[in-house]
């Protein structure tokens, strides 16, 4: 794999990255990406340690329904890339077999949250405000409704209930995705920065760093609990405690015989 180096001016640097474009973005989109980090930007830590609040427990041990927020868009990650609004929308319409598993375990039957008919991806339009953080703009969440049941992952349906689960991450392939330098002699790329540059959460990072990928189109695979990601304003915003199927089923019937 190529391996972005350190160069002592910034000018070498984008000399780098526009010579090796197409060889930087044909590995990411021959790669898996489990956006997962350690490597979070000074500007996102502190924001979200400064905002992020948990959406709290239930009580009891029955089905929960989750909505948590897989992805965010206009943030620039630990992988250098800013998701723009759209990029998940063919791929939530052709890929019915979306799984919410824990920890990017796709491929273990215990890590499996829910799927099928419990579980509904979509995605919708928030300011970050509404997802309980203390900055201006707006996003496009990867939102799963998920149906959390114990009898399917006991340990996870515990660490929703009681609030633990604070940060989510989405496994996927890109599929188009563009670089972007902040040098107005760069043409195109430098189009690309001024085209989503003022967008981005944590501008700041962007600048900084001096380029990102934006990335217009993705395949999502998966979306997984995960202690921390690469994109941390990724809340679970809602918990509810469902009855389950049997338990609705038992007091209908309790309830047309007159059994209290």
């Amino acid at each position: 794999m190529l391996i972005i180096p350190k160069f002592a001016e910034r000018a070498e640097l984008f000399k780098f990255l526009i010579e090796n474009e197409k060889t930087l973005i044909s590995q990411k989109k021959a790669g898996f990406k489990l956006a997962d980090g350690m490597n979070l930007a000074p500007t996102i830590l502190k924001s979200v340690a400064k905002t992020l609040k948990s959406p709290g427990g239930t009580s009891g041990s029955e089905d929960l329904k989750v909505k948590a927020i897989i992805n965010t868009t206009n943030v620039m990650d630990s992988h250098d890339d800013v998701h723009i609004n759209g990029l998940w929308n063919k791929s939530i319409k052709d890929n019915p077999g979306i799984m919410h598993v824990q920890e990017h375990k796709s491929s273990d039957f215990d890590k499996i949250i829910s799927d099928g008919d419990d579980l509904k991806a979509s995605v919708k339009n928030y300011t970050w405000k509404e997802l309980g953080y203390d900055m201006e703009g707006e996003t496009q969440a990867l939102v799963f409704d998920s149906t959390v049941k114990e009898t399917r992952n006991a340990y996870m349906h515990n660490q929703y209930k009681n609030g633990y689960v604070k940060n989510h991450s989405v496994g996927m392939r890109y599929v188009k995705l563009a670089l972007a330098i902040n040098d107005d002699s760069e043409g195109i790329y430098h189009d690309n920065w001024k085209q989503y540059i003022d967008i981005i959460a944590n501008k700041q990072d962007a600048i900084d760093q001096g380029y990102f990928y934006a990335v217009t189109e993705a395949k999502v695979i998966e979306g997984s609990a995960v202690p921390r990601g690469s994109n941390p304003f990724t809340p679970t915003q809602t918990i509810k405690d469902e009855k389950t199927i049997p338990e609705m089923k038992a007091e209908a019937i309790k309830s047309w015989l007159g059994i209290k």
